[in-house]
């Protein structure tokens, strides 16, 4: 995704589609609430791009602790037509500098670098991702207590199925979602 242009970043199904799971969520949310993406791991920030393509009143900051990632992403970013603020460094020690209006809901999409937490054969283990997943929501769940939160969590699944009499294997990303402080 890294090195795209920003034509090519619109052009990512499983992003697309990410997006508009959380849109479809977000849409129980009263009309007028804006929302905060925070994306935690920008990597291309391309999810994130979905996202606010999807969720009406949203804009987004994005985290990336690598210096190459970060600058690439940046003159990609810079070529968007959303609202993206892209930040140089971790968001552990960042994302309390960046207070909201009151009333903002927030919307986070979870992805770390998976490493070793993924397993041909086993599959994703999201306690072993880096940092681990359950410390990413903890976190943003103490800097914003009183917030209505989505978590839209990137997942790997492995597929088996039969097709036209034959087994198939293979792989299926996708989103897992939880709240906090609302229910949809």
């Amino acid at each position: 995704m890294l090195g795209r242009t920003a034509v090519e970043c619109t052009r990512d199904p499983l992003a697309d589609r990410i997006g508009r799971d959380v849109a479809a969520v977000v849409a129980s949310f009263p009309p007028q609430t804006k929302c905060l993406v925070i994306d935690p791991f920008a990597g291309s920030c391309n999810t994130l791009y979905w996202i606010l393509q999807h969720v009406l009143r949203s804009r987004g900051i994005a985290f990336e602790v690598d210096s190459q990632v970060y600058e690439l992403t940046r003159h990609s970013v810079a070529g968007l037509n959303r609202t993206i603020v892209l930040i140089h460094g971790d968001y552990r020690s960042l994302l309390d500098k960046h207070r909201l209006p009151c009333g903002d809901a927030i919307i986070v999409f979870v992805a770390p670098p998976w490493g070793t937490a993924l397993d041909e054969v086993e599959g994703l283990d999201l306690r072993r991702t880096e940092p681990p997943i359950t410390e990413i929501i903890t976190r943003i769940g103490q800097t914003y207590p009183d917030r209505q939160i989505l978590f839209a969590i990137q997942v790997y699944e492995k597929v088996n199925a039969e097709i036209a009499g034959r087994t198939v294997a293979g792989r299926n990303h996708g989103i897992l979602l939880g709240t906090k402080g609302w229910k949809p």
